[in-house]
């Protein structure tokens, strides 16, 4: 049984499970595209430790217990089999839960996601980290808004908003971020690629400075007959290209359910 806070949206038709990102949340990395996921779908995601309703950990997270957590709250609400979307951090998690789960999860999206870090993101998680530990999260919104957009979303941005975006999206990091950030640095599922068999599909967000393209392609070059995808955006392609990617998603999931 999960024990960590839930969101369900839907009743009947094919479970999808959905994995978010680190310092992020299924409200706040899904919310846009939830509705359309839930249309003729179960849909159940979980919060991970100190985001959401979920309390923080003292404890280090594994993608293990991630993984875990976010089946058992699938088996829950009776969803016997499903796919799992999973973004960023999410994608990770989403392979863990193929593997340890093979007879539960049945086809995979991973969108802006990666194996493990390569030493662009690596820098970018201990500069994300250390700045998590400042008091002043003045310097982390400015990290986060200049990283997180792609830059034609950050060009159009208001000059005289932008300190006020920035404030706005410290706002939004959850108490449990930096926990979420460690696991980011940890992480390495390369040789997991590689075994799984259920049809997957790879978003890459072609615009993204966060996780470089090339390292989301090399995801998708390591799965047997994986599908990749190029969407035109920045790390947040539920703010910059939602409609394209519940698109990508959904039409994806219609044809691996047929």
């Amino acid at each position: 049984m999960s024990r960590f806070a839930r969101t369900v949206r839907g009743t009947g038709g094919p479970g999808v499970a959905l994995a978010h990102g680190a310092g992020g949340g299924i409200e706040p990395n899904y919310g846009p595209i939830l509705d359309g996921l839930a249309e003729g779908r179960t849909v159940v995601g979980v919060d991970y430790p100190g985001t959401g309703g979920t309390p923080r950990s003292d404890v280090p997270l594994t993608l293990d217990r991630l993984a875990d957590e976010l089946v058992g709250a699938a088996v829950d609400e009776g969803l016997d089999t499903f796919s799992i979307v999973g973004y960023s951090l999410g994608g990770p998690v989403a392979v863990r839960a193929a593997t340890r789960h093979p007879d539960r999860v049945k086809a995979l999206v991973l969108t802006a996601t990666f194996a493990r870090p390569d030493n662009h993101l690596r820098l970018l998680a201990d500069l994300w980290a250390r700045l998590l530990e400042l008091a002043d999260r003045t310097a982390l919104g400015d990290f986060l808004t200049f990283v997180a957009p792609g830059p034609s979303a950050l060009a159009a941005l208001p000059e005289d908003g932008l300190a006020d975006a920035a404030a706005a999206t410290a706002a939004t990091v959850p108490p449990g971020a930096p926990e979420h950030v460690d696991l980011v640095r940890r992480v390495d599922v390369r040789a997991e690629l590689a075994a799984l068999t259920v049809p997957a599909l790879v978003v890459v967000t072609t615009a993204d400075r966060l996780v470089p393209p090339p390292v989301q392609r090399d995801v998708a070059a390591r799965i047997p007959g994986a599908r990749a995808a190029e969407l035109d955006s920045g790390h947040l392609p539920f703010a910059e290209r939602p409609d394209e990617w519940l698109k990508l998603i959904t039409t994806f999931l219609d044809e691996t359910a047929a």
